[in-house]
Order: C-alpha cells, then sequence, then structure tokens
C-alpha cells in the first residue's frame, strides 16, 4: 500500500488534509521510533535457598540434604528450579529478561540445571559465576542473553575488613557489557551480609559492603563521569538505612546529576507492600540503584523511575492468615514444606535503548 501524499489527497477537503497530514507524520514517528528504539529487562531475584540435594563437605549444607532437617531430596529440587524458572520469565512481563541477577545459589551445578532442564532452555542464557566464601555456600551470580548482552568483563569483590581479612560472606558482582548493541551498561549485583544475629550487632558488616560497591563504582564514574550503571540486589537493609546512604544512593527530585546515584526503590516503602514480609510488616530489601547518567541520557540506554517495579505476580503470593493481606509463598513455612516459590518478589528495571 503506497504512503499517502499531497498528490493522491488532492481531491480532499482542506480540513481533512490537514487531519491526515498530522496522522501521517505520527505514524511515521511512531513507526521510526519502533524501528530505533528496543527495550530491555533487567531483573533481579533472591531465590531462596536454591540448593541441590547433595551433601558438600566444604559447605554448612547439612539443612538441604535428604537427610537434614528440611528432607531436601531431588524431587524437591526439580520443584525448586521449575518454579525459578518461571518467575525469571515471567518476570520480564512481555519478553524473557535480557540480564537476571541472582542470589542464593548454591552452586554451578543449580545454575546449570536451571538452564538446561527448565522453560529457560528455550532462551540461551550464559551464566557468570563463581564460589563465594559464604559459609553456607550460596553465591550470586549473573545470567545474560547473548543476543540482547555482550559482555566485556567481569570482576567479583570480596568484603575485605580493616585487618586485611576477606570476610566469609557473599562478594558483589561486576559485569560490564554492551546492551542490544548500542551502549556500554555497568552491572553490580549484591547480597549484602543478613541481619541474622541482630540489627546493630551485624550492620558493620552492611557498611563494609557499600564501602566496597562505593569504592569500585566511583572507580567507573571518576573514569567515565557519564557511565551507565545499574546496582541491584539484596542489600538486607531498607533505602532510608545507614548503609544505603553511606554507599551515596540517593532520592531522585528534580533533575538528575550524571555522576551521582539514585534509588529508584525508595518510593516503594510509600506503600503497603515491598519485596519481603516479616510477621505483619513489609521491607523493601531488594532495590534497584542506577547512575544518573542513565536517567540523564538523550543517546543510547536510558531509563526511569517509572520503569522500575516489583514484580508482584499473583503466583507468588498467598493469604497471609495470621496478619492480614498477602504474604510470598515460599518453599518452606518454618520446616513445613509448602512447594512455594521464594521469601522474596523480584524486582525489575526497563531500559530503553535508543
Amino acid at each position: 500500500m503506497e504512503d499517502p501524499t499531497w498528490e493522491h489527497m488532492s481531491a480532499i477537503p482542506s480540513p481533512m488534509k490537514i487531519s491526515l497530514f498530522i496522522l501521517f507524520i505520527f505514524f511515521n514517528i511512531f513507526r521510526t521510533s519502533a524501528q530505533d528504539s528496543k527495550q530491555f529487562a533487567v531483573v533481579f531475584y533472591n531465590a531462596e535457598n536454591l540448593f541441590d540435594w547433595k551433601n558438600d563437605s566444604l559447605t554448612n549444607d547439612d539443612e538441604f540434604t535428604p537427610e537434614g532437617e528440611r528432607h531436601w531430596t531431588y524431587s524437591r529440587f526439580r520443584k525448586k528450579i521449575q518454579n525459578t524458572s518461571k518467575v525469571l520469565l515471567a518476570a520480564g512481563q512481555w519478553s524473557a529478561p535480557s540480564i537476571i541477577g541472582l542470589c542464593e545459589v548454591e552452586n554451578r551445578f543449580v545454575l546449570d540445571q536451571l538452564l538446561t532442564n527448565t522453560a529457560l532452555t528455550s532462551i540461551p542464557y550464559k551464566a557468570i559465576h563463581k564460589e563465594s566464601p559464604d559459609p553456607r555456600g550460596i553465591d550470586v551470580t549473573l545470567l545474560y542473553n547473548p543476543a540482547d548482552f555482550y559482555p566485556l568483563g567481569y570482576n567479583y569483590y570480596p568484603l575485605i575488613n580493616k585487618d586485611g581479612l576477606v570476610q566469609k560472606t557473599r562478594e558483589i558482582l561486576y559485569v560490564s557489557g554492551i546492551l542490544g548493541g548500542t551502549d556500554t551498561l555497568h552491572i553490580f549485583v549484591n547480597h549484602w551480609p543478613s541481619r541474622y544475629g541482630g540489627l546493630m550487632e551485624t550492620r558493620n558488616s552492611r557498611k563494609l559492603a557499600a564501602e566496597t560497591l562505593k569504592t569500585e563504582a566511583l572507580k567507573i564514574l571518576e573514569s567515565n563521569p557519564f557511565a551507565k550503571i545499574v546496582i541491584v540486589g539484596d542489600f538486607n537493609d531498607q533505602p532510608n538505612d545507614e548503609s544505603l546512604h553511606y554507599f551515596g544512593a540517593q532520592n531522585l527530585e528534580g533533575e538528575p546529576v550524571n555522576n551521582l546515584f539514585y534509588n529508584l526503590s525508595s518510593s516503594w516503602m510509600s506503600h503497603d507492600s515491598g519485596t519481603l514480609k516479616y510477621q505483619s510488616q513489609w521491607f523493601v530489601f531488594d532495590q534497584i540503584v542506577v547512575s544518573g547518567a542513565l536517567l540523564h541520557s538523550k543517546e543510547g540506554l536510558v531509563t526511569g523511575p517509572e520503569n522500575a517495579s516489583i514484580v508482584k505476580l499473583s503466583f507468588l503470593l498467598e493469604d497471609d492468615e495470621r496478619y492480614g493481606g498477602q504474604k510470598p509463598f515460599r518453599t518452606y513455612n518454618g520446616f513445613h514444606y509448602s512447594g512455594g516459590f521464594g521469601d522474596h518478589l523480584p524486582v525489575r528495571l526497563v531500559i530503553t535503548a535508543n
């Protein structure tokens, strides 16, 4: 079908000519935009105890074995990876996520099973992973679709205390690469030390994680003040807690500054929801932080606060009979196996490549 032109519209009354001409302009703007822009989803998910069923003599994983307290079997492991794949695929919304940050993954074998023996096999995901010094053996990892993301390099940063010793906890994963064949994206995946043992007793460990992240992220900005950085993770603190402020994650108010960091999850705390629930209270531990350049960009990769969200899939929630409302549908309630998904909800950031 030919495009309309003024020659074809010569017999059309003038007001209709103007309307059709405006429609023609908007059609071509939309068509050009659709051709020149593409959206990519970055998802983070705490998979909650994604263990295999085999005993590892080097880690404290006895709980997740057939003879352990949770009676973790091969069939339960299979159910867990099927559930996890369902979450990850659905979290991308309209298409499978281009990049996935995961935490609480036991080892590379678990990742390989997740990628080859579930619905994720339909996407050619590749994994960046290494064993962490965590006593339980749980790691942070990054999955990426090579059709969308081309990694340039990666590193794992351990938490090193004032005595120069490596703290036995999860490392921070850093990956840089080209997203959508358009622009360089820097990604940090975090799983900061938990509050187990007491909030005040463990806060210095999270401050150490914040200091480590800050050091490495600022190195990137010192080299390139316009660097586009995405920081995701389970921080075991909320956006308004000391550790996130120490890192420098600000609320977005007014025009973003290229070389500052903005916590796009801060607004989530104003609602009666979060990414995990303890008793009657929701918490926002899973967060998305970005550099100002990613919000301020006129070309290449760009996003906005409206593109960051908690993924509240209905199958991830169940009625909370004790405290009211809903709560995450977990694999275990206490030591009772319920066959659910996990204690955290995923978070998603949509990035546009122009």
